[in-house]
C-alpha cells in the first residue's frame, strides 16, 4: 500500500465565535492575518547525583493559548474582547444632529434666556452639515463662538475651513436673538429664545453625524463591564482539493483589542486568548478536516 498524501493546513478563513451556553453565533470575523494556537507545555525534569543530564522528564502544567491576527473591527470583538456590548444604529441617508447640552455652566442651553436647540438651517442646511463634536462658547451675554473637533468632512457641502488654531469656525461672534440664527456653511441653526444672559466663558456641546450605512457606538472601561468566555470555531482555507480544515475551541477568555492608527496602512490587532479546559467536553478543543 502507497503512502497516503500528507495532510497540510493552508491559509486562514474565518474565525467565528459563539455563546457558550445558547450556541448562537456572534458573528464571524474573516479580514484575518493569522489564527495559531499554541500549547506550551512544562517540562519537568528529573535531576540528582552527578549526572549533567536529567534522568527523567515529565510533562507538568500546559499554557493554551490562542493568537488572533485581525484586521477588522466587527461590533461583537468589543464584548468579548472588551467587555462591553456596543449599540447599533441603523444608516441614515441624512445628516443628524444630536440635542446640546451645557458643558460649563447653563446659561447656553436655555429654554427661557439663550439657545433652546440647535438643528439645520431649513431646506438648505443638512447638504452642508460637517461630522464631528461642536463646542459652543460664550464670549458675551449675546454671543457665541462655536469650535469643531475634525475637519475631516470639511468638503462636504460648502468647502471650509478653521478659523485658527483653536479650532473655530466661525470669523465673527455669532449674535443670538430670537428665532433663527445660522452657520451657514455648516447647514447649522441656532434658535434663540428669550434674551440671552450668557455667561462668558459657558460652554455647551452637541453631534454631528454626516449620511452613513450604520452606527456603533461603545464606552470603553465602565465599572461593570464583563469578558464573557465563548466558543470559538477557527477556519483555514479551503483547498483546491476541495479539503478542510477546522478546530473548535470549546472555552476561551480574551481581554484586549488593540486599536492602532498608521500612516496609510489598514489597522491591525494582535489579540490574545487564552483556551481552558470544558469539563462537559472533557476537552479543550477539538480538530476536524475534511479531505
Amino acid at each position: 500500500m502507497a503512502l497516503s498524501n500528507p495532510r497540510s493546513i493552508f491559509g486562514i478563513h474565518q474565525i467565528t465565535p459563539y455563546n457558550l451556553v445558547t450556541k448562537e453565533l456572534y458573528g464571524t470575523m474573516r479580514v484575518l492575518g493569522s489564527s495559531t494556537l499554541t500549547l506550551s507545555p512544562e517540562l519537568i525534569d528529573l535531576m540528582g547525583g552527578s549526572s549533567r543530564y536529567a534522568w527523567d522528564s515529565e510533562v507538568g502544567t500546559i499554557s493554551s493559548e490562542m493568537s488572533i491576527t485581525a484586521r477588522e473591527y466587527p461590533a461583537w470583538a468589543f464584548e468579548l474582547f472588551l467587555g462591553k456590548k456596543p449599540t447599533l444604529s441603523a444608516g441614515s441617508i441624512t445628516a443628524v444632529v444630536s440635542s446640546a447640552t451645557n458643558a460649563v455652566g447653563t446659561s447656553i442651553i436655555n429654554a427661557t434666556n439663550g439657545i433652546s436647540a440647535v438643528g439645520f438651517i431649513a431646506l438648505t442646511g443638512e447638504p452642508n452639515a460637517k461630522y464631528g463634536t461642536y463646542v459652543i462658547k460664550a464670549v458675551s451675554p449675546t454671543t457665541i463662538d462655536v469650535y469643531v473637533s475634525t475637519n475631516i468632512t470639511f468638503d462636504r457641502g460648502i468647502d471650509v475651513g478653521y478659523e485658527d488654531d483653536l479650532l473655530k469656525i466661525n470669523a465673527a461672534p455669532i449674535t443670538i436673538a430670537i428665532g433663527t440664527n445660522p452657520l451657514t456653511n455648516f447647514g447649522l441653526d441656532f434658535t434663540g429664545i428669550g434674551v440671552p444672559a450668557f455667561v462668558v466663558d459657558d460652554t455647551a456641546m452637541f453631534q454631528v453625524d454626516t449620511p452613513n450605512q450604520g452606527k456603533m457606538e461603545v464606552t470603553i472601561g465602565g465599572s461593570s463591564d464583563s469578558f464573557p468566555k465563548f466558543g470559538c470555531f477557527v477556519y483555514a482555507q479551503k483547498k483546491g482539493s476541495g479539503s478542510m480544515f477546522e478546530i473548535d475551541c470549546f472555552r476561551v477568555q480574551a481581554g484586549g483589542l488593540p486599536i492602532g492608527f498608521t500612516e496609510k496602512e489598514f489597522s491591525e490587532a494582535e489579540i490574545t486568548a487564552k483556551l481552558l479546559y470544558d469539563s462537559s467536553r472533557n476537552g479543550v478543543f477539538s480538530v476536524r478536516a475534511l479531505d
